[in-house]
Formats: C-alpha cells, sequence, structure tokens
C-alpha cells in the first residue's frame, strides 16, 4: 500500500480546507457528530495510507465549508444593509488621505453596528466624509452614512459620511511611526520622501499618481506595497550579521519580524510574508527542509481560515500566493539546472520572471494590461532596493531624531532615489511599454495547467539532493 509523506498530507488537507471555503459560498454547512468523529479517527492512521489522505481531505473540505459558512452570515448582513443609512463605530486600519471633493478616504475595521441594530460586523470598510481634519491608523472614529456592498478587498463603502473621531491611537510605536514619517518629508523632498516611504513599509497613499502609473508601467509596483521582499531584505540582512550564534540570529530575525508587523499594521500581504518567513525561519533554525507546496498551502490555508473574504475576492491574495508559488517553486527548480549555483543577480532575474510568469494571466484576465519593460525594469531596479531601504532609513531616522544635520545624512537616499525614480520615468516613457491585452477565464485556467504539468515534469527530473544556502534562502519577492 502506498504511503504519503507527512508533508503531502498537511498539504492535502490545507488544499481541501481552501476547495471548501470556495464552495462555501453556495454550500451550507453545519458539521454533526459524524464529521467531529473523525478527528480521533487520524489518531488511529498511523500509516500514511490512501484511507488517511481520503480522511484528512474530509476533515479540510468540513473544515473549510464550515467556516466559510459561518461567515455567509456576515456577508447577508452587509446585503440586507444595502442602501440603507448605517452608524458603525470601527477603528481605522490606515491613514486617510484626501479624496474627491474635499473628503478624507480611509479603510476600517472591527465595526460595531450601531444604528439600525446593535451587533458587530466583519469584513474591511473603506470610508470617505467630513467632519474631521485627520484620521490616523489605529483611530477609533464613528462613521454615519448610506452603506453600499463592495468587491474586492474592502466588503462595503460608506461615502460622503459624518465621521466623528473617538479616541485616537496614543500607543508609544504608533507615536515613534508618525515621527519617522514627519522626519522623512523634512529631510526628503517630495516625490522622493514618499517613494522611500514606500519601500520602507509600502506606504503608497501619498505618493503622487503619476509615480503610480510610472510604476505600474514598468512592473515594479511591487516594490512600494508592503510585502514579504521587505522582510526578506530585513531577515538576509540579519544572516549577514556576524553574530555568534545561530540563536541570536533567529531571535533578532523574530523580533524585527514582530515591530515590522506592527508598524505596518498587519496588512494582509504582510502577514502572509510574515507566516512564512516564521516558518522558514524555524526550519533553518532546527536544521529541517520544509516543502515550498505545503508552505505555501498552509499559509494560504490560515489566512483564508482567519478571513474567508480573502478567497472569495481579495486579488491581492491571489497574486501573493502566485508570486510565492514561482519563487518558491519555479524559480529553484530553473536554478537546479544550472551547473553551479546561479549569482544574485541571476537568481534576482529567475525569481522575478518566475513571479511574473505566475501573476500575468490573473492580470491580464483582471486588468487587460502587460508591461513590455518589466522584466528589464526589475532587474535595473530590484537589486537596488536593499540599499535604497537602508540609506532611507537613515534619512528618516535623521529627520526625526537629528533634524540640524538631516540634509546631509539623506544625501546618499537622495541621490539613490533620485536614480530610481529617474529610471522608471525613462523606462515608463518607452512607447507602448504598457499594451493592453486581454485573455478569457478559460484561457488563464489553461494557461496554469499547462505550468502545472511542467512542473511536476521538472520536480520529477530534479535531483533529490536538498538546496543549501543562508537563512532563508528560499524566500524572496511576494506580491
Amino acid at each position: 500500500m502506498r504511503k504519503f509523506r507527512r508533508t503531502s498530507l498537511i498539504a492535502a488537507l490545507c488544499l481541501s480546507a481552501l476547495v471548501g471555503l470556495g464552495l462555501s459560498r453556495k454550500i451550507s454547512f453545519t458539521p454533526n457528530i459524524w464529521y467531529l468523529g473523525l478527528s480521533p479517527v487520524l489518531l488511529l492512521l498511523k500509516r500514511k495510507s490512501l484511507l488517511s489522505l481520503l480522511v484528512i481531505v474530509g476533515l479540510g473540505l468540513g473544515l473549510g465549508l464550515w467556516r466559510g459558512s459561518l461567515y455567509m452570515n456576515h456577508v447577508y448582513q452587509l446585503k440586507a444593509l444595502t442602501g440603507q443609512k448605517v452608524t458603525i463605530q470601527a477603528t481605522a486600519t490606515a491613514d486617510a488621505v484626501y479624496s474627491t471633493r474635499g473628503q478624507i478616504e480611509f479603510t476600517a475595521n472591527k465595526s460595531q453596528l450601531l444604528l439600525p441594530d446593535n451587533k458587530p460586523l466583519a469584513g474591511s470598510f473603506k470610508i470617505s466624509g467630513f467632519g474631521v481634519p485627520m484620521i490616523y491608523r489605529g483611530d477609533k472614529v464613528q462613521v454615519s452614512g448610506k452603506l453600499f456592498p463592495m468587491r474586492g478587498s474592502n466588503q462595503a463603502r460608506i461615502a460622503y459620511a459624518q465621521l466623528q473621531r473617538l479616541r485616537g491611537n496614543d500607543g508609544l510605536l504608533f507615536g515613534l511611526t508618525r515621527r519617522f514619517n514627519a522626519g522623512m518629508q523634512s529631510a526628503l523632498p517630495e516625490p522622493m520622501a514618499s517613494f522611500g516611504l514606500g519601500l520602507l513599509i509600502g506606504q503608497r497613499t501619498t505618493l503622487p499618481a503619476d509615480i503610480t502609473a510610472a510604476l505600474t508601467a514598468v512592473g515594479l509596483v511591487h516594490i512600494v506595497a508592503v510585502s514579504g521582499y521587505n522582510l526578506t531584505i530585513i531577515v538576509r540582512g540579519v544572516g549577514r550579521l556576524k553574530l555568534g550564534s545561530k540563536y541570536q540570529k533567529l531571535l533578532i530575525s523574530l523580533g524585527l519580524i514582530a515591530i515590522f508587523v506592527l508598524v505596518t499594521g498587519f496588512s494582509a500581504s504582510i502577514v502572509r510574508a510574515a507566516i512564512v518567513s516564521v516558518l522558514s525561519l524555524w526550519a533553518w533554525y532546527y536544521g529541517r527542509h520544509i516543502k515550498p507546496v505545503a508552505l505555501i498551502s498552509f499559509a494560504a490555508a490560515v489566512t483564508g481560515l482567519w478571513n474567508p473574504f480573502y478567497i472569495w475576492g481579495d486579488l491581492g491574495w491571489y497574486l501573493s500566493f502566485l508570486a510565492f508559488f514561482g519563487v518558491l517553486v519555479i524559480a529553484p527548480l530553473i536554478a537546479a539546472r544550472f551547473k553551479q549555483q546561479p549569482k544574485l543577480l541571476t537568481m534576482v532575474l529567475l525569481e522575478t520572471l518566475s513571479a511574473e510568469v505566475m501573476t500575468l494571466p490573473l492580470i491580464l484576465m483582471t486588468f487587460s494590461q502587460l508591461s513590455i519593460v518589466a522584466l528589464i525594469a526589475n532587474l535595473l531596479i530590484v537589486p537596488l532596493v536593499p540599499l535604497a531601504m537602508l540609506l532611507t532609513a537613515v534619512a528618516g531616522a535623521a529627520g526625526a531624531f537629528m533634524p540640524q544635520i538631516a540634509g546631509w545624512l539623506a544625501l546618499p537616499a537622495r541621490l539613490l532615489l533620485t536614480y530610481m525614480l529617474d529610471l522608471v520615468h525613462a523606462l515608463s516613457n518607452i512607447p507602448s511599454a504598457l499594451v493592453h491585452r486581454a485573455i478569457s477565464l478559460i484561457y488563464m485556467l489553461a494557461f496554469y495547467t499547462v505550468v502545472l504539468l511542467v512542473v511536476l515534469i521538472m520536480h520529477h527530473r530534479r535531483s533529490k539532493a536538498r538546496p543549501k544556502g543562508p537563512i532563508m534562502n528560499t524566500l524572496n519577492m511576494v506580491k
């Protein structure tokens, strides 16, 4: 009888849970006694056999269906409030920006409906309105206006709302973050200050529209989106420090990951990357090797079960894990065919190409646009991002704590950011740098099917030698 590896069973459990979450949009499920009784059965199945696999798949499907069915109740609640004037209390998840007609706009979660009923609401809300000069991330606000459901990463929208700031977030960490942002603005001129904040913490709200458009045209918008790439740079930097032990590197890396997640506000993309980073660190510390597919499946299942709205409409969630698959699975398979270990620049090219290949079909189907200079732009600019992050952090700290000499300390960052932005503008001005092409759902699924078959063939032919390398050898850019 065939035996399955433990990692294969874990991947099967996670993938079946994701399938259950997807099916829960159409199928309602409440676990019965027979389903709950499957859990103790797993303890009796010591052999990793086909029966174990079937039981695990059944458990995963049931778990996903059950969790999704619970969240569907929140969807029905939001639909029932469509077009009604509501009053809610919520916590801002991003600093507000000025939008159309003088409104301030921000996103919020942890919502409590006050009128016309009193009950909690799930999901993320996009809110714009009047009544206060500014809302900062972490502030508790009261919002009154008409509610309309949305698709995508936000589940509902309230526009032209009356806003009231109930309580500000005066915590030490938020105070330091705001001081650092102000220091960045004083040390660097615009748009370099906003571009630097985008590189460091993924803050794009203050980035000028022309810079965002240029980054999109050259396929570089991911470098100003908080993602696993930021964490990779931080953790790899710790890995190169000459410290006494692996334990010290582990503690410093975990501490920096925790601080970075707190500073960026538990955004969905950085939480996904943090899960992968922590698991990779754990495997590195104990000298173990985690199969990339199991790692990706586990991170996807954890985030999907935590918030099923990701599965039901968050395009960024899908792009993240498609890029994960390209970087953690496809790029190493291609690199393994080289006679020698590829150098850093070659790996950047392979990882960028692999991520682009995996995300391009979904982007074409959704946005109908293709950057023909994305590969060269990533090759020329992405290797500079770690140095730019370091110099930008120095500039921001100098502006916050040493304003007298901030101009001198910020000069290296200013020169490098100017070069990067000039290069982005030059590439974006190439005729037809961004072309508009669309594909259907059938073509997209056919493409991913072919890619999966190619990966399976390459994996079958690959030698069983496990890669060795420094800390986080297989974790890199995710979008």
